[in-house]
């Protein structure tokens, strides 16, 4: 597998040649979220984009920043070029950075099927201001012309409808590209749709394939879809008392089933979440949902019916703070209230980092004696990605020439290339890409990565900025966060250098001032000595000098006397 690329700032490589596919991971390619692929073709000389997504961010990593955005330095500089972006659905890793990004590189027009359009109108109606860019709505099994490259769009398996992959025809091959998805499988076998679906793919000459990683490092394959709705469906049809079902909204299918089945066993639903009942009008405004309106109820309401006659259907399987299932769990919801007769069904698994959230929602939710069932338990959930033997049957049928694991962390590119590499996949023909590898195809028979990345830098949405993580600016948040902040102010008289008074001392989050009188004493002691030793025989004074100075000087003292290393800001006002 080729060797890491080194990272730069400002390389921009010139057009690829006429015989030559360039292909891009923007991001996506280091973790899960912020999917975007840039692929060039270079006998026409369009660049397709696929997928425009945000990842979500830790407090720990990047506090105070709303959303990591894809680096479009690169698509910036080449704005003219950039026929059109592909989405493959509507989860927000894939949708959620168009507002923010794509006016960046001209606002080129969109393609994507009937309900993800839905869900980017509706996603573009919280950001009236910002340009629009035109929607052109496909059908998996259309092939259509986009500047002056045919491509082919074809139908994948996920957890939400109106889920496309995409084959893109260059004189020397097709590069496709699967986005997130599974298989639809009975056992070990592939469905029928899926061997006609990867067949009819698998019968042109195809030079790269990109595929999805995410649950690559699980073997064998995954539980169908299927199970889960029949468990699911048991469930609301058997469960004695009232039911609560905590799931993603993105879970779209899984959402549809189970209202369905509601409404199939004579029980009244009750919506929790705002994504979730925002889904539940996409769902009926596309025609996917054709459930009664009166099977609806609020949730003020549910005192007016048996319990074994409620469902209720809420956001926050993640032990999100705010979200539905902890306001349930925790008492703090206005009408629901649990009792020893409830069923809680956690319909997700646990996505890594949130372990100690939904630990903390399990067991608010057992104070109240609930029976809780989660998937450790029982068939009530599946991943929207293929395991590795799903994977590798995929890419032998797809038989590419070069393959690239995509959509996921180190981790899991590196357990999908083993994979498809243990199948008997040439090793020289994989690489294993980070976010700005820019990998060239040469005549349809040669791989030549590039030493030097595009810019790949996460971009960040804060507050109403958009742009380049400003390391320093995360790095002060995080000292912040971690020992707080030590402010002095102290005024200098300019002619001798001398403090006018004692200096005042500001602590937040580092030490209770009250508590500390000997430490502030001994460090305003030090910070008239310092000050005035710093002066002495300065003519003119320069209070920079003086500053930086004194932070030195008292972040030593404090590091030393509490092992802690706040933020020292010195504020010196000359008089």
């Amino acid at each position: 597998m080729p060797a890491r690329a080194s990272r730069t700032a400002d390389y921009f490589p010139e057009p690829a040649g006429a015989n030559t596919v360039r292909i891009i991971p923007l991001g996506g390619a280091e973790e899960v979220g912020r999917n975007m692929i840039a692929v060039e073709v270079g006998a026409t000389g369009d660049i397709l984009v696929f997928d425009a997504g945000f990842q979500f961010v830790s407090e720990d990593t990047s506090p105070g920043v709303d959303y990591i955005l894809p680096n479009t330095r690169y698509l910036e500089k080449n704005a003219a070029r950039v026929k059109g972006v592909i989405i493959t659905h509507g989860h927000l890793d894939h949708i959620g950075g168009i507002p923010f990004i794509l006016p960046r590189f001209g606002t080129p027009p969109i393609y994507t099927q009937n309900l993800t359009s839905v869900m980017i109108a509706r996603r573009q109606e919280e950001y009236p201001d910002v340009p629009k860019s035109e929607m052109i709505v496909v059908e998996a099994g259309q092939t259509m012309t986009i500047g002056s490259t045919r491509v082919k769009f074809f139908p994948v398996t996920h957890s939400i409808p109106d889920s496309m992959g995409a084959s893109i025809e260059t004189p020397h091959g097709n590069v496709v590209i699967s986005g997130d998805l599974k298989l639809d499988h009975d056992g070990t076998t592939p469905s029928e749709r899926e061997f006609k679906t990867w067949g009819e793919i698998g019968k042109d000459k195809n030079i790269f394939l990109i595929a999805d990683s995410t649950n690559a490092e699980k073997d064998g394959f995954s539980i169908p879809e299927v199970r889960v709705i029949q468990t699911l469906e048991d469930i609301i049809k058997t469960v004695s008392g009232r039911l609560i079902i905590g799931t993603f909204a993105s879970q779209f299918e899984r959402m549809i089933h189970i209202m369905e089945a509601a409404e199939k066993y004579n029980k009244k639903i009750v919506l929790e979440g705002r994504s979730i009942k925002t889904n539940l009008e996409i769902a009926e405004k596309t025609g996917l949902l054709k459930v009664n309106k009166d099977t609806f109820i609020q949730a003020q309401d549910v005192g007016n019916y048996p319990p074994d006659k409620i469902v209720i259907l809420s956001t926050g399987a993640q032990g999100e703070e705010f979200a539905g299932l902890m306001r349930i769990a925790t008492r703090q919801h206005k009408y629901i209230s649990l009792n020893e007769r409830d069923t809680i069904v956690l319909s997700s698994s646990v996505i890594p980092g949130n372990e100690i959230a939904v630990q903390k929602l399990k067991d608010n939710l057992y104070r109240h004696n609930v029976t809780l069932i989660h998937y450790r338990s029982s068939d009530v959930h599946s991943t929207g990605h293929g395991n590795t033997g799903e994977l590798v049957w995929i890419n032998k049928q797809v038989h590419p020439k070069f393959f690239m694991p995509g959509y996921g962390y180190r981790s899991m590119t590196t357990c999908h290339a083993k994979a498809v590499e243990q199948s008997g996949f040439p090793k020289e023909n994989i690489v294993i890409a980070d976010n700005g590898t820019v990998i060239d195809i040469e005549d349809g028979e040669r791989m030549n990565i590039h030493k030097q990345r595009v810019p790949s830098a996460p971009m960040v949405v804060d507050g109403f900025t958009i742009g380049d993580m400003q390391e320093v600016v995360i790095r002060d948040r995080q000292s912040l966060a971690k020992d707080g902040m030590f402010v002095i102010i102290a005024n200098v008289n300019l002619k001798t250098g001398k403090l006018r008074k004692s200096p005042d001392i500001i602590s937040r989050g580092f030490i209770y001032l009250r508590e500390s009188q000997n430490l502030l004493n001994e460090a305003r002691i030090l910070i008239k000595k310092t000050i005035e030793d710093s002066t002495r025989n300065m003519n003119p004074i320069d209070l920079d000098y003086v500053k930086n100075t004194l932070t030195d000087v008292i972040a030593g003292f404090l590091f030393t006397r509490t092992n802690k290393a706040p933020m020292v800001i010195p504020v010196l006002i000359g008089m």
